[in-house]
């Protein structure tokens, strides 16, 4: 079976830094980029929640927003015992383990469209509210019998970071406008959006390459941890999608969620909570590994188990 082509358009970035090419995306493309996939994903999960009745959603989200805290719950004891990595790091790599990828989020619902499994596009709500818990979750971790947080800072810089302003903007739109108000937008930010995905893409792949050496120096247990890790976390997903009674499709995206790390959110965060920790390890990890490894074998491997846990259950 053929990769996704915008698969296809990191693998190009990805080999592109690795054989050292002058390619390279302007940074204010790369800006563009980012805000347009945001705000898309965002204005079509608004759309789809318009449909449905928002109290009805009240019951699932505190079950995935409360089994999503327990992976950096258990991702750091592993980090700090097993792989005897000081409790910061251990902490912060948690916390980017324990949030999530808008990018791989798209990249899945790209993945299911690709091959007719539909989804609700509510599940952007569950994108949304899973940014913080984990980031929390990784400071209390850190910052444990250790002194103070500054607490109004670290939420200020996730809650009004970009991404969590353009994904809730864009559902809040979505939601008020509806599908006729959107529709005169369709073409903009629905039909162009995979073309846009590949282009942002393309860039990550430039950015990934650029973060193997940190892996490298990190030695075999942390590069480990950034394969396993999600395929543990995707299992949680599969396993809590089944629980909850959902589809396939929204089964495969709260896997993929559950399993992405993220790179923009969380190295923010950790940066104003845990500065002494080693953003190298943690970026390295979710963007140089984990990020490549569920674009090109990990979306696949939830949709499997996502397929084969429905067939058991039915």
């Amino acid at each position: 079976m053929p990769f996704e082509p915008v698969i296809l358009f990191f693998m190009l970035g990805l080999l592109a830094g690795v054989v050292r090419s002058d390619l390279k995306i302007p940074g204010v493309v790369y800006e563009a980029l980012s805000i347009f996939l945001l705000l898309a994903i965002g204005l079509k999960g608004g759309v789809e929640l318009a449909r449905h009745d928002v109290l009805e959603l009240a019951v699932p989200a505190l079950v995935v927003v409360g089994v999503a805290m327990l992976i950096p719950l258990a991702c750091f004891p592993v980090l700090h015992k097993l792989g005897r990595l000081p409790r910061s790091d251990a902490a912060s790599i948690a916390a980017h383990y324990g949030s999530v990828s808008v990018v791989t989020f798209a990249v899945a619902s790209s993945f299911l469209a690709s091959r007719a499994v539909p989804a609700d596009g509510y599940m952007t709500v569950f994108l949304a509210l899973l940014e913080l818990p984990a980031l929390l979750v990784g400071v209390f971790l850190a910052r444990r019998g250790q002194g103070q947080v500054q607490w109004s800072t670290l939420l200020h810089e996730v809650l009004a970071g970009k991404s969590i302003v353009l994904l809730a903007g864009g559902l809040l739109i979505g939601w008020l406008a509806g599908a006729d108000g959107i529709r005169p937008l369709d073409r903009v930010f629905f039909d162009l959006f995979k073309g846009m995905l590949a282009f942002f893409l393309l860039e990550m792949g430039l950015v990934a390459a650029g973060r193997l050496g940190d892996l490298r120096r990190a030695g075999p247990f942390l590069v480990a941890f950034a394969v396993l890790a999600p395929i543990c976390a995707g299992l949680l997903g599969v396993l809590t999608a089944g629980f909850l009674g959902f589809s396939l499709g929204n089964a495969v995206l709260l896997a993929t969620l559950y399993a992405s790390a993220s790179y923009i959110a969380a190295p923010a965060a950790m940066r104003i909570a845990v500065p002494e920790a080693n953003p190298a390890l943690s970026i390295g990890a979710s963007l140089g590994i984990t990020f490549p490894f569920n674009l090109m074998a990990g979306i696949p491997l939830y949709h499997w188990l996502a397929t084969h846990l429905q067939g058991v259950l039915s």
